[in-house]
C-alpha cells in the first residue's frame, strides 16, 4: 500500500538548545490509524502541527499522496484536524457548525446541510442538527467534531488528544465509536496521545517519542511483547527491572545473574561475557509458584505488600538485594481470604525465558 504521508528527515528546531523534533522519518500508508504516542515534551504534538501545516519545520520534507507540501499552508492540505477543546462554534447549531468549511468551499446551502445529515448519521447523532453546542454532553460534543471534520473526506485526519476532556466511562466508550467510525470512513487517522491504553486499543501502529526522536515503531503488540528500550518497556504497560550481568548462553537461552537470582532468557544480546544488563518482565508474566511448584526461572523473595484491585491482586514482592516488583494475579472466586498472600510471607516467583526482556546497561533509578 502507498504512504499517504511522507517524513523525511523533519526536525523543529525552536533554538539552538531546545529541539521539538529531531530528524524524524516515517511514512504513514493511506488508510492506516497510526498513533504518536509519548510523554509531555516528547515532540508528538509538534510533529503532528507540521503535518497539518500550523508550524513549518526547521529541516526535512513533508509530502502528502506524493506532492511536497513542506511549506503549503493548512488550507490548502487535503488535511483536517480535531483539537483537544473541539473548536465548536457556540452561536451556531451542530448542522452550521459542520456545514461552515462546506459553505466556504462554495457548497450550496442544501448540498452542504445533506452533507452535514450524512456526517452525523456515521457519528450516531441525526437528530442532533439543529441543536446549539451548549446543548450537548462532552461526548456529544466530540462526535460533532468528528463529524466536522470528516464531512468532506481528507486524505488525513489529525487527532490531538481527541479524547483528554472526557471522564474514564465515556473515554473507553469513544474510543471504540472512533475505531468503528476509522473503518468506517477509510481515512488516514492519525492521532497524539500519551494514553498508552489509547494507543494500544485504537491504533493499527504506534509511534512511540522520546526527546524528539523516534523511540520505536510497530504495532501494538509487537511493542508490548517486544520493547526496543526501558524507555519503551515502561511506557507501554508496567515493567519490573532487575540489574544483572550475562555470564553465558546455553540451548535454553541467554543466562544472567543479578542480586535477585539467576535468569534464562530468551532474547540474544551481541554482548560479551560479564557485560551489564537490565532484565525486565511484566507483572501479569510473573506467577506465585504453589508449593511443590517450579518454573524455568524461581526467584525467592518476600511480599512486602498486597493490594485489591478488582480483578485480582497487585502483590508487591521483595526480592535479594533489594529490589521490589509487582507480580499481577487473577482472583478467583474460589479462593478464600485466608489463602490471600500476606505482607512478610515467603515466596517464590515463576518467570518463562521468552517473557524476559534483557536490555544492554542499567536503568537509571
Amino acid at each position: 500500500m502507498a504512504a499517504i504521508i511522507e517524513l523525511q528527515r523533519i526536525s523543529k528546531h525552536y533554538s539552538k538548545t531546545i529541539i521539538g523534533v529531531d530528524d524524524v522519518s516515517l511514512d504513514v500508508e493511506d488508510g492506516e490509524f497510526v498513533t504518536l504516542l509519548g510523554p509531555s515534551g516528547c515532540g508528538k504534538s509538534t510533529l503532528l502541527r507540521m503535518i497539518g501545516g500550523f508550524e513549518a519545520p526547521t529541516h526535512g520534507m513533508i509530502r502528502l499522496a506524493g506532492q511536497d507540501v513542506t511549506h503549503v499552508p493548512p488550507y490548502r492540505r487535503d488535511v483536517n484536524m480535531v483539537f483537544q477543546d473541539y473548536a465548536l462554534f457556540p452561536h451556531m447549531t451542530v448542522g452550521e457548525n459542520i456545514a461552515y468549511g462546506l459553505k466556504i468551499q462554495g457548497r450550496s446551502r442544501a448540498q452542504a446541510r445533506d452533507m452535514a445529515v450524512d456526517a452525523l448519521a456515521l457519528v450516531g447523532l441525526p437528530d442532533k442538527i439543529d441543536q446549539k453546542p451548549a446543548q450537548l454532553s462532552g461526548g456529544q460534543r466530540q462526535r460533532v467534531a468528528l463529524a466536522r471534520a470528516i464531512v468532506r473526506r481528507p486524505k488525513v485526519l489529525l487527532l490531538d488528544e481527541p479524547l483528554s476532556a472526557l471522564d474514564a466511562r465515556l473515554r473507553d466508550q469513544m474510543r471504540i465509536e472512533m475505531k468503528h467510525l476509522h473503518e468506517k470512513v477509510g481515512i488516514t487517522f492519525i492521532m497524539v496521545t500519551h494514553d498508552q491504553e489509547e494507543a494500544l486499543t485504537m491504533s493499527d501502529r504506534v509511534v512511540v517519542m522520546e526527546k524528539g526522536r523516534v523511540a520505536q515503531d510497530g504495532r501494538p503488540q509487537d511493542l508490548y511483547d517486544q520493547p526496543a528500550s526501558p524507555y519503551v518497556a515502561n511506557f507501554i504497560g508496567t515493567t519490573n527491572f532487575v540489574a544483572g550481568s550475562l555470564t553465558g548462553r546455553s540451548p535454553a537461552g541467554t543466562r544472567i545473574a543479578s542480586a535477585a537470582g539467576d535468569f534464562t532468557a530468551t532474547a540474544d544480546l551481541a554482548l560479551p561475557q560479564g557485560a551489564e544488563v537490565t532484565l525486565g518482565f511484566r507483572p501479569e508474566k510473573v506467577r506465585l509458584l504453589a508449593e511443590g511448584e517450579t518454573a524455568a526461572n524461581v526467584v525467592p523473595g518476600r511480599i512486602a505488600e498486597v493490594i485489591y484491585y478488582g480483578l485480582g491482586l497487585r502483590t508487591t514482592v521483595e526480592l535479594a538485594g533489594g529490589t521490589q516488583v509487582h507480580v499481577d494475579c487473577l482472583l478467583p472466586d474460589s479462593l478464600a481470604r485466608s489463602a490471600v498472600p500476606q505482607p512478610g510471607a515467603p515466596v517464590r516467583l515463576g518467570i518463562e525465558p521468552h517473557n524476559v526482556f534483557v536490555f544492554a546497561g542499567r536503568v537509571a533509578a
